[in-house]
């Protein structure tokens, strides 16, 4: 009996990118799902200093959309990360 071939997967180079724009949010409004693809909805905290006290508003500062394997290693990856700096995931109250 022959040996099946072997398959390799091929190496993927990563190129960093020192120009890529960065982007803050103070949190992660939303999430959706739409064939395969989600969707997270970020947010930050925003004054109007038209007025005096400057009202606050919470403004989608923009959308981070990837494929579903791809959201479930963000979030594998970053809770692992998260928790190795010692921050601990404690539910918030009533949910």
């Amino acid at each position: 009996m022959a040996n099946p071939p072997k398959t390799t997967i091929p190496t993927i180079k990563f190129v960093d990118n020192p120009n890529a724009p960065e982007l803050y949010a103070s949190g992660a409004t939303g999430f959706f799902v739409s064939n395969g693809t989600i969707s997270i909805t970020l947010e930050s905290i925003r004054a109007d200093h038209g007025e005096k006290p400057g009202p606050m508003s919470r403004v989608v500062v923009g959308r981070l959309t990837m494929p579903a394997a791809g959201a479930q290693g963000l979030a594998i990856g970053l809770f692992d990360f998260l928790e190795k700096q010692g921050f601990k995931y404690e539910k918030p109250p009533g949910t």
